[in-house]
């Protein structure tokens, strides 16, 4: 049983299916960078004695903006 009961297998596994067989994956690059962001902004919110940390928006403002297949659309 790995972390987060187990999901962590999940999403892999999950991942690795939607590329095996061609299909869209259920995450994409933003959200693998928003769901990456809290360890490095934990950290440095510890360095600063738990100050907040501003959340970066890794769509430059596009978050909500998606195209037909649910990613973000770049400009």
């Amino acid at each position: 049983m790995g972390g987060h009961g187990g999901m962590d297998y999940v999403m892999n596994y999950r991942l690795m299916d939607c590329l095996k067989r061609g299909l869209v994956p259920d995450i994409n690059v933003y959200d693998a960078a928003a769901w990456s962001a809290p360890t490095p902004l934990s950290e440095a919110s510890v360095g600063q004695n738990g100050s907040p940390q501003k959340f970066p928006d890794f769509t430059r403002g596009k978050w909500n903006a998606t195209d037909s297949t649910g990613f973000a659309v770049q400009t």
